[in-house]
């Protein structure tokens, strides 16, 4: 099997992150580079907001969102990705398993490394996590988190 692309998508929660030392083993076995995603939940989605909120709210909520992202997944990749040889940083908005798999497709990655539970069970199993790993064309190493 050869791995030259390793996916971690993270909601930057303590769960997320205790896939963090399988990442890292991984990508310096195989030498790989190591794509980190970030997806912020499309507000637009949701049923009308009450008042004043239009769409150029959400759009602002968004960019708020899309910018402290940025900057923790620097704080990220800086601290604990550093034994990587490469990482790339990906903020996409949408549904998070959605985004996850058109991932794998546009970057061709070749493994995917995920906690199977995010913060408030964002990865909670028969979402998200349960999702990539019935639709993934890749490896998926799921990462359990227990109560």
């Amino acid at each position: 099997m050869e791995v030259k692309k390793i996916l971690w998508p993270t909601d930057f929660s303590e769960n997320a992150a205790k896939a963090l030392p399988y990442v890292t083993a991984l990508s310096e076995k195989f030498q790989t580079e190591v794509h980190v995603l970030y997806v912020i939940p499309e507000l637009g989605l949701h049923e009308p907001w009450y008042g004043e909120f239009d769409r150029s709210h959400i759009d602002k909520i968004h960019e708020w969102e899309r910018n402290t992202a940025a900057k923790r997944l620097d704080e990220i990749c800086d601290t604990y990705l550093k034994g990587c040889r490469l990482y790339v940083k990906h903020v996409a908005l949408g549904d998070p398993a959605d985004e996850i798999l058109k991932m794998i497709s546009e970057e061709k990655v070749d493994m995917v490394v995920m906690a199977t539970r995010g913060r408030k069970g964002h990865f909670f199993f028969g979402s998200v996590a349960d999702k990539v790993l019935k639709h993934s064309p890749v490896s998926v190493v799921t990462v359990p988190i227990k109560d």
